[in-house]
C-alpha cells in the first residue's frame, strides 16, 4: 500500500481556499492563519489572526485538543471588517476550563468557507514563557509571501524519510522533528537543523529516531527557530519498503504481489482545483506513475473515501501532472464535504483528498 501524506495543515488550508471569494474580496489571496498571543488559565485566550479577508463573518469555536475545534463550543462571532491582521480575546468555555490543552477554530459563516485553527496549552505560565512578550510579529522576509509547505518524497521503513519543503522563506534557521502520528511532530525528536539560505524548494533526508522505528505512522515537523514562527508538518506510513508485503495491506484493490513501476520514485498526490456543487470536481495530480490504472472513489468526509462509490477508472498514461474531472455520485449530493480517492489497481499507490461541495472558484 502506498501512502500519500497530504500535510494536514496544508490539506486544510489549500484544499479549502482554492476559490475566489465574492466581489467584496476579489483582491484577496491566500487564507487566514492564526497564532496564540497569550492565555489566562481557565479564563481566556488571546489570538492574532493574519490575512483575514474583508467583510466576512466568522464564528469562533473552542474544543478539546486533537479535534481541531471541529464541533467545539461556539464562543463568539465577529465581522472581519477591513480584514488583514487583528487580535481577539475569547473566553474559555466553563466545561473546558480544566483541560490541559485546547483547540480553537475560526470558520467563515458565508461565502468561501475560509477557516483556520490552532491549539494552546491552558496554562498561563507555560504560555508566557513560550510566547513573545510583544504582540507585534517579526516581519516576514522581504518579498516573501505565503507559508512553507511540505510533501513526502520517499521513505525507507524504519530507516529514513525524504521530504521536500516548498516555499521556504530565505535566510531562516529551521529545526526538524519527528514524532508519533497524531502529534503533528510537536514535541518530537529533533533530527536535524538547516539554514534555508536562498529559500524556495529544497529536499532533505532524515533518519528515523530509534525509539520510533516500529511505529506504523510517523509525523514530521518543520519549525523556524527564530524570527517569524513559520512551520509546516506532514506524516507518512512507516512501511514504504516496496519489498515489504505489509505495504499492500489496506489498499482498495487488496492485491498481493503488486509492484512499483520501473524507475518510479516518490508518491502520487493531487489537489482540488474546481468544484461545481453537486455536479463535478476537478483535480490536478502530481507525480503519477505512468501506465497505471487508478480507481477513483468518492465517499463521506472523514472516510478518506475508503469503500466509497466508484466514479471512474483513470489511466495515468505518461504519468506526472494531469487534470481530471469527475462526476459527484447521486448518493453524495447535498453533503457539505466529500472525500475523493485514487487507488491503483496494479501497484501499491493511492492518494486521497477532500473538498467543500460548493461552487469554486
Amino acid at each position: 500500500m502506498k501512502r500519500i501524506a497530504i500535510p494536514f495543515i496544508i490539506l486544510v488550508l489549500l484544499v479549502t481556499v482554492f476559490g475566489t471569494a465574492p466581489s467584496v474580496v476579489q483582491a484577496y489571496s491566500g487564507y487566514p492563519t492564526t497564532s496564540i498571543v497569550s492565555v489566562v488559565k481557565g479564563e481566556d485566550v488571546t489570538i492574532k489572526v493574519y490575512n483575514l479577508p474583508v467583510n466576512i463573518d466568522f464564528k469562533v469555536l473552542i474544543g478539546k485538543y486533537g479535534t481541531l475545534g471541529v464541533g467545539g463550543t461556539q464562543v463568539a462571532t465577529f465581522d472581519s471588517l477591513a480584514g488583514g491582521t487583528q487580535t481577539f480575546t475569547f473566553d474559555i468555555p466553563a466545561a473546558l476550563k480544566d483541560e490541559a490543552k485546547l483547540a480553537i477554530r475560526l470558520e467563515a459563516t458565508e461565502g468561501v468557507k475560509y477557516f483556520a485553527y490552532d491549539w494552546f496549552v491552558n496554562n498561563t505560565a507555560a504560555t508566557v514563557t513560550s510566547t513573545p512578550t510583544t504582540t507585534t510579529p517579526t516581519p516576514a522576509p522581504s518579498g516573501y509571501k505565503g507559508y512553507p509547505t511540505s510533501a513526502i518524497v520517499s521513505a525507507v521503513k524504519a530507516e529514513d524519510v525524504t521530504i521536500k519543503f516548498i516555499n521556504l522563506p530565505k535566510d531562516t534557521d529551521f529545526k526538524v522533528l519527528i514524532g508519533k502520528y497524531g502529534t503533528k511532530g510537536v514535541g518530537g525528536t529533533q533530527v536535524g537543523t538547516f539554514d534555508s539560505a536562498a529559500g524556495g524548494t529544497q529536499t532533505f533526508t532524515y533518519d528515523i529516531p530509534d525509539a520510533l522505528i516500529n511505529e506504523a505512522r510517523l509525523a514530521i515537523r518543520l519549525e523556524a527557530t527564530e524570527g517569524t514562527k513559520y512551520y509546516a508538518y506532514d506524516w507518512w506510513w512507516n512501511n514504504s519498503d516496496p519489498s515489504d508485503d505489509s505495504a499492500s495491506e489496506g489498499t482498495s484493490s487488496g492485491s498481493t504481489g503488486s509492484t512499483v513501476p520501473s524507475g518510479y520514485s516518490g508518491y502520487p498526490y493531487f489537489y482540488i482545483t474546481a468544484v461545481v456543487k453537486d455536479t463535478t470536481v476537478t483535480v490536478k495530480t502530481y507525480n503519477l506513475p505512468k501506465d497505471t490504472d487508478f480507481k477513483v472513489l468518492m465517499g463521506k468526509y472523514g472516510t478518506a473515501a475508503v469503500g466509497g462509490t466508484l466514479v471512474a477508472t483513470t489511466a495515468s498514461g505518461t504519468g506526472g501532472s494531469q487534470t481530471f474531472t469527475y462526476d459527484i455520485p447521486a448518493g453524495l449530493k447535498g453533503l457539505d464535504r466529500i472525500a475523493i480517492r485514487m487507488d491503483s489497481t496494479s501497484s501499491p499507490y493511492y492518494a486521497y483528498n477532500w473538498f467543500w461541495n460548493s461552487d469554486a472558484p
